[in-house]
């Protein structure tokens, strides 16, 4: 390994180790119910979204 990678390997390890102590499990449960809430969201907007297009036919002038 060249310095330049025991330099960043350090740096970033050291930085992980004095963040980890600072994350609790309710950050842990906040984040993992915030992610789900934002995959059903996406989920249903695409959904919604490509259904309405779905019904909507190109060739209606009226449209």
């Amino acid at each position: 390994m060249s310095n330049h990678q025991l330099t960043l390997s350090g740096t970033c390890g050291g930085m992980l180790l004095s963040i980890l102590p600072q994350v609790t499990t309710e950050d842990v449960y906040r984040t993992i119910a915030l992610a789900a809430v934002g995959a059903v969201t996406s989920f249903l907007i695409s959904y919604v979204l490509k259904k309405m297009l779905e019904d909507h036919d190109p060739k209606d002038p009226s449209l």
